[in-house]
């Protein structure tokens, strides 16, 4: 799906409507030449009634300073020691990005401010180290951030925090969106970062249940790359305090911000607090979905054409593979009693899906499902992927003798001369 394409953007809308994104934005993105591109994703979002929440960091601006100036600043990432200079780099390199931010708003005809919504106090001394001006959030003021976002202005926070004394703290960027996000309740917590998503090993990770996030960072913390360390951290935290999806993305990708959330596939890294992926049964309201997954194959003539009359006669034999609620595959089972066999059909996974293991685990829901229903032999037929039941799925080749007799008439009707595989399940 193309992020621009109206159609594939509807679908998600009452979803989304009226629900909070906290869109978490690196120092670096705020300055990079994509970022008019981003502020015009938040003004689509904005468009569909989606309540945004902008948090932005400052490390590349307080490295900048600090060469400029000639400082070394204590730490970069709003987590270590914060001296006095180095504050004040943050204060100075915060307060020009949130002004950027507030400016390349305007232009778009967006409403923002920046309150002081984050109440923080002194990290302290941990280990026997100071942190002096390091801060850790103590409350976010929930009902100042919902006032705004009621009417219609987007909160833009920087990564500082105040007591009540008038003291100021530096933050965590990471941090404040993940506390913001589970204090709003928010649908959503979006990292917009210069990596193309999670890097483990060198590898991008496209999608992980948080379960298994936190036992990476628990037993083998080295293996995430070091850039990527703070959003997993967070990203863990976020979804273990009820924020149902956060997406770690690049932020200088045109058009990802959208691409990321009104698609299946998306284009970065996915942690989830749940189970996203579902099989269930098809309903007559997926007939068309059936029909759309599996135009393409029926066009390749990997697949039998099947009608829409066709499929909603034997509706109680089609099962969908969802994601995030929208299918991107289908197969069906149909029984035939007498001979205690099953055949598996229909097996079809939407491009955008593929090489993912989503067909072979529609062919173990099926292997599973027959064998609940008491059969003992699966048969497939197919023109093109029979190398792939066989080699990935253990079906062996058949004959047409295999074949239940009402099939077999079928079949030689059909002159498809499919190959006739076939699965003993006991």
């Amino acid at each position: 799906m193309k992020p621009t394409d109206l159609r594939g953007i509807l679908q998600y809308i009452p979803q989304f409507r009226e629900k909070t994104f906290v869109l978490a934005v690196d120092g670096a993105i705020v300055t990079d030449e994509n970022f008019a591109n981003l502020l015009l994703d938040v003004a689509v979002l904005r468009s569909l009634n989606i309540r945004v929440v902008l948090v932005h960091g400052a490390a590349a601006q307080i490295r900048e300073l600090a060469a400029e100036q000639g400082i070394t600043p204590s730490d970069l990432e709003g987590s270590g020691i914060t001296d006095g200079a180095t504050l004040r780099l943050a204060l100075t390199a915060a307060n020009r990005l949130t002004h950027e931010i507030l400016e390349g708003l305007a232009t778009h005809d967006l409403r923002a401010a920046c309150p002081n919504a984050l109440v923080a106090h002194p990290l302290g001394i941990l280990q026997g180290v100071d942190h002096q001006f390091t801060g850790k959030i103590e409350r976010v003021d929930v009902d100042l951030l919902q006032t705004l976002l009621a009417q219609g202005i987007i909160p833009v926070l920087p990564p500082l925090g105040f007591d009540g004394d008038g003291h100021t703290f530096r933050v965590n960027s990471d941090q404040v969106a993940s506390e913001v996000a589970t204090a709003l309740k928010a649908v959503k917590l979006v990292f917009l970062t210069t990596t193309d998503g999670l890097m483990m090993r060198g590898q991008l990770i496209r999608q992980m249940p948080v379960a298994d996030l936190e036992s990476i960072l628990a037993l083998r913390k080295q293996d995430v790359a070091p850039e990527c360390l703070s959003k997993a951290l967070f990203a863990a935290q976020a979804c273990r305090q009820g924020i149902p999806r956060v997406h770690i993305i690049n932020g200088r990708v045109d058009e990802g911000l959208l691409a990321e959330v009104f698609s299946n596939e998306g284009i970065g890294t996915l942690i989830y607090a749940n189970e996203y992926q579902q099989i269930r049964r098809a309903m007559k309201k997926d007939v068309r979905a059936i029909l759309l997954l599996t135009r393409k194959s029926v066009e390749l003539e990997e697949l039998v054409k099947r009608t829409r009359p066709m499929i909603e006669k034997q509706l109680g034999d089609y099962y969908l593979f969802e994601i995030d609620g929208n299918p991107v595959a289908c197969v069906a089972l149909h029984v035939y009693e007498e001979q205690k066999k099953g055949e598996l059909a229909c097996l079809c996974v939407s491009p955008s899906h593929e090489n993912q293991g989503i067909g072979r685990k529609l062919i173990q829901f099926v292997e599973n499902r027959a064998r609940e229903l008491g059969l003992e032999e699966l048969i497939a037929l197919s023109t093109q992927a029979f190398a792939y039941f066989q080699s990935k799925a253990g079906f062996q080749e058949g004959t047409p003798d295999d074949l239940p007799p009402a099939r077999r008439e079928k079949y030689e009707q059909s002159g498809r001369r499919s190959k006739i595989l076939r699965k003993k399940l006991r």
